[in-house]
């Protein structure tokens, strides 16, 4: 069963998916530099607005569009929800238990002088990891299957994936999938910067001077449905879900499998799932984070697995690294290439530090197939093809 795409919700720190596809044509970048929080250091990130977004406000937002762009209108009692983060709300878990402790010391406080403070209900449970994905049932009036995968950086493509699934299975015609991160947190950044994985100056991917990842907000959500349904009810289609592939290294928390195995038979699979060759693929969105272990070990992927002419660019330095959501947004480009056959730039690269075909300024392209790569923290692979509807 072909399973379509038939609207797109996007935003990220170059604007929404017209927008954000625009300025990544002309070069642009959203990355700047910012201190968010006071107790840490200015760096460069990719920032929607003036400060850190939220996940309660973002999420919303690029529901809304994805709908509107595929003509719905609600309820939609029998969709699918696969919405996917990496972070969840760390953002406002890290601030309730900021307030936790300024209110245990309060207490004390006003133990010592006789008083107790009111014992008030406690809201976590309302950030749990899974409830960005129940909200967006509620929006819809959805009482389908809801999903809320968590995959580290491959979350975005995991999300699809189960999507694709439940509409092949017959669990549902229709599903809105995708990932959204609101990932800009004093404690994703200092962890991150103890890691030494963070940039200093800006996102440079596969450039031989590259530096680290740097960290962006944003997300992309899908209406996935049946193809059969997408033309019965007459709707614009983007492409098709042609495959995919899911992996796990096993191996290490934070580094990639050296020798790559696992990686390589995520490609293998979703290449295999699709009906496809390697020598088939016109576009390849990397994973591309800029970090020395990453653009390595995804150079040589690519360069062992494709023809030598396949055009590779990561967005990650117009955008930011999304951690989770950046899938999502490396499949929304996919599908934009392959709509209007343009070929989006490899944004931040100066020198490439690899012989591969890196787009070094957006141009026009036969793109009728489009592979994303994503590959997460804790070993996590996953490949998509996207391809135009026939």
């Amino acid at each position: 069963m072909d399973v379509v795409v038939t609207g797109i919700g996007l935003v990220s720190a170059l604007g929404t998916l017209e927008t954000s596809w625009k300025r990544l044509l002309s070069g642009e970048s959203g990355i700047d530099r910012h201190q968010p929080f006071l107790e840490l250091e200015a760096r460069p990130l990719g920032l929607i607005g003036t400060k850190p977004a939220g996940l309660i406000t973002l999420t919303p937002q690029v529901l809304a569009d994805a709908l509107k762009d595929a003509n719905l209108t609600l309820p939609l009692p029998d969709c699918g929800i696969v919405i996917g983060s990496s972070r969840g709300f760390q953002a406002n878990l890290e601030l309730l238990a900021s307030e936790g402790r300024r209110k245990k010391e309060e207490g004390r406080r006003k133990k010592e002088e006789g008083r107790e403070l009111p014992i008030t209900d406690s809201q976590f449970v309302n950030f749990l990891p899974h409830m960005g994905a129940i909200a967006a049932a509620r929006a819809i009036g959805s009482t389908g299957p809801v999903l809320a995968p968590m995959a580290a950086c491959a979350t975005g493509i995991w999300s699809i994936a189960r999507a694709v699934d439940l509409i092949r299975t017959g669990e549902c015609q229709r599903a809105i999938a995708g990932a959204v991160e609101a990932p800009i947190t004093p404690l994703t950044l200092a962890g991150f910067s103890r890691m030494g994985a963070l940039a200093n100056t800006g996102c440079y991917p596969f450039d031989e001077n590259r530096e680290g990842f740097v960290l962006g907000e944003g997300g992309a959500l899908f209406v996935l449905e049946s193809a059969e349904l997408a033309r019965r009810r007459g709707a614009k289609i983007y492409g098709r879900v042609s495959g995919f592939g899911l992996t796990n290294d096993a191996c290490h928390a934070n580094s990639p499998e050296l020798g790559g195995e696992s990686a390589i038979a995520a490609v293998n699979q979703c290449l295999k799932r699709s009906n496809l060759a390697a020598i088939d693929i016109d576009f390849i969105h990397a994973h591309g984070t800029a970090t020395e272990l990453n653009d390595r070990h995804e150079a040589l992927l690519i360069e062992k697995l494709f023809h030598p002419g396949v055009a590779v660019s990561s967005t990650k330095g117009a955008t930011g690294h999304t951690l989770g959501a950046s899938g999502a947004l490396g499949a929304a480009f996919c599908l934009m290439s392959i709509k209007y056959q343009m070929l989006p730039p490899c944004v931040g690269m100066k020198k490439p530090g690899f012989e591969l075909d890196f787009v070094r300024c957006a141009r026009s392209a036969i793109v009728r197939n489009a592979v994303c790569l994503s590959f997460g923290f804790g070993g996590q692979n996953a490949a998509i093809v996207l391809s135009g509807d026939r």
